[in-house]
């Protein structure tokens, strides 16, 4: 069985064996406002919490 001339680092080895990969966070669009935003999140629209198209929190009543 062959055997390394030189010995491989640890860091090396596992930067090879590793499956993490760096991805684009999905984005969605709202249906009401057109706004992108990450999917299946709540997001500020105008001082207005909205979630699926919906108003959650209003900040501008208070």
């Amino acid at each position: 069985m062959p055997h390394p001339k030189h010995k491989i680092s640890k860091q090396r080895r596992d930067k090879r064996r590793t499956h993490y990969k760096a991805e684009a966070p999905t984005t969605g669009v709202d249906q009401t406002t057109g706004e992108a935003h990450l999917m299946h999140r709540a997001h500020w629209s105008e001082d207005k919490l909205m979630y699926r198209g919906k108003v959650v929190v209003d900040k501008s009543q208070k």
